[in-house]
């Protein structure tokens, strides 16, 4: 059985605390996109983390973590993220990296920050974690597998092919130092050597894994609206963060794939260039933004304040659509109970009309939201054990969230902790 975490939006829906969750119940839990430039925020026993590469179900001794193929690998991120978790008392997981993953090579982060810098207010509020650079060679197939970190003549044939355009490039283009092939091999067999015991091939794994009945958990990062191809291009990653990439990412059969969970915020945050229409600015800005979350809504990788704006039930619906949902779970419920009235964008205004269907970049960049006002619930519901016993006003505000997707809500996230989950 393969079961799917992703997200609703634009990233940062709490993903990584519903996976931390559900990985409990699992026996594997998979990474299958993207790299080290969004983080997945869990607090537990332990206390709280911000992860990266690592799978979120890093935390539970009986589950076997996964780094799949289609994953950007940062080698020294991910070793520095393992070092993070064992010198906190996290006992040292269960791990396995495909040996079809590429290698995001210290070239491909630089290249990222050098054109970001080049492009100027023009940029696309990239991360500066090397993802277009390392997407680009990979799909022009100038990218470094893991298995060829251990063929030192291949490795070498590869890196002289790539580093021609690379050096013309650092010299004209940008006016930097060019690289040298024999310190880049050097360094990249220093962290070969460090990973070797956990590289394998993760795909005949799963499908071995899925034969003899086990759970599998696939964890997407980022959310529909960052996808490259259905998201809000150009301002996007430049993977595929969507349910159905799962099975090529992780590299298990979509006729395996059962639940799909696609997670939302009970209110709408943004981190990363681009349009968002319910953008809000000011006091009532900063205000839900202090709020949200355990220690507000800031980006767990870069630490930049996420725009934060009301429930976008028009980016959302969408975002499920495409993601091919079997059910929403409701995150950060708890932060809108300061609230006398909570505003949901039901339409866009654009053109001089309303629409209700997520439109292309081009318009969605001269929208404006519509909102209707659901009545607040004014009181703290974390604490609470059970979906019935939450404020009536707070039930329906779910109710109506669960009808305007179109997808049944079963899990309500009232607090950041794992425990602090109710279930209708």
């Amino acid at each position: 059985m393969v079961q799917t975490i992703v997200g609703a939006n634009w990233g940062d829906e709490g993903k990584g605390k519903v996976t931390d969750v559900l990985a409990e119940k699992s026996d594997v839990v998979v990474r299958f996109q993207g790299g080290a430039n969004a983080g997945h925020t869990i607090i537990n026993e332990y206390g709280k983390f911000s992860l990266h590469l690592l799978p979120s179900g890093v935390f539970h001794q009986n589950v076997v973590n996964i780094i799949g193929p289609g994953v950007a690998l940062n080698i020294e991120a991910l070793l520095s993220e393992l070092e993070g978790l064992t010198s906190r008392g996290v006992p040292m997981p269960q791990l396995l990296i495909s040996d079809r993953a590429q290698v995001m090579m210290p070239y491909h982060v630089d290249f990222d920050k050098f054109e970001e810098e080049r492009l100027g207010k023009n940029s696309f509020g990239s991360t500066k974690s090397g993802i277009a650079p390392f997407y680009s060679d990979k799909y022009a197939k100038v990218g470094i597998q893991v298995c060829q970190l251990y063929d030192e003549q291949i490795l070498r044939e590869r890196l002289e092919i790539a580093l021609v355009k690379k050096n013309a490039l650092l010299k004209e283009l940008y006016h930097k130092p060019e690289i040298d092939i024999e310190e880049l091999m050097a360094h990249l067999k220093v962290l070969a050597e460090k990973i070797k015991p956990m590289v394998c091939d993760t795909t005949l794994f799963l499908h071995k894994a899925n034969k003899e009945g086990k759970v599998i958990l696939l964890e997407g990062q980022l959310g529909s609206l960052r996808d490259v191809d259905h998201g809000i291009y150009p301002y996007t990653t430049s993977s595929s963060p969507v349910a159905g990439f799962g099975c090529v990412g992780a590299g298990v059969s979509p006729r395996d794939m059962t639940d799909i969970y696609c997670v939302t915020k009970a209110y709408s945050s943004c981190v990363g260039a681009g349009p968002f229409v319910v953008r809000m600015e000011g006091e009532e800005a900063n205000e839900l933004r202090m709020r949200g979350g355990d220690a507000g809504e800031f980006g767990a990788t870069t630490g930049r304040p996420r725009d934060v704006g009301w429930f976008d039930a028009v980016a959302t619906r969408y975002g499920v659509m495409v993601q091919g949902a079997t059910e929403v779970v409701l995150t950060n419920l708890d932060v809108l109970g300061y609230l006398d009235e909570i505003p949901v964008c039901v339409a866009y205004e654009v053109d001089g009309k309303q629409i209700t269907d997520f439109p292309a970049t081009p318009t969605l960049m001269r929208c404006k939201p519509v909102y209707e006002k659901l009545p607040g619930w004014k009181c703290d519901i974390r604490g609470i054990k059970r979906y019935e016993d939450l404020p009536e006003n707070c039930r329906k505000y779910v109710e109506y969230i669960e009808k305007v997707c179109e997808v049944p809500i079963h899990m309500v996230s009232n607090g950041p902790r794992r425990d602090e989950i109710l279930y209708r």
